[in-house]
């Protein structure tokens, strides 16, 4: 049991970095997130700012590995374009945006108080 649970665990750590070395805006939300992370750090934000901030940086990029796990079915499943294929694949990646959008808000929303005290 042990075994099976940590081989699902190994499939799933495999899937992330798939995603990470095809993706490449999987790679720039693993290095927004990581700018994130230094400034946050930096800045000194508070443990509610940093659960905030890690909750829209993990739905980013949460929803960016559902947009690739869909664009791989849609692409297993029909070589011709399709309007529902198009649909599909519109729609995960219009999830992705809106995460990004808004987490982008909560960004600047966090972050530009603290630059904005450092600067006056």
């Amino acid at each position: 049991m042990i075994a099976r649970l940590l081989r699902s665990f190994g499939y799933a750590a495999s899937g992330i970095v798939s995603a990470v070395r095809r993706e490449p805006n999987m790679r720039i939300h693993v290095a927004a997130a990581g700018s994130v992370t230094v400034l946050g750090a930096l800045l000194g934000i508070t443990r509610l700012e940093w659960a905030i901030l890690l909750l829209a940086m993990g739905m980013v990029i949460t929803t960016e590995l559902i947009n690739t796990a869909v664009e791989r079915a849609v692409d297993l499943c029909t070589l011709e374009p399709h309007p529902l294929a198009k649909a599909a694949k519109d729609t995960a990646a219009g999830a992705v945006l809106a995460a990004a959008v808004f987490a982008a808000v909560i960004g600047v929303v966090i972050i530009i108080p603290y630059l904005w005290r450092q600067i006056t």
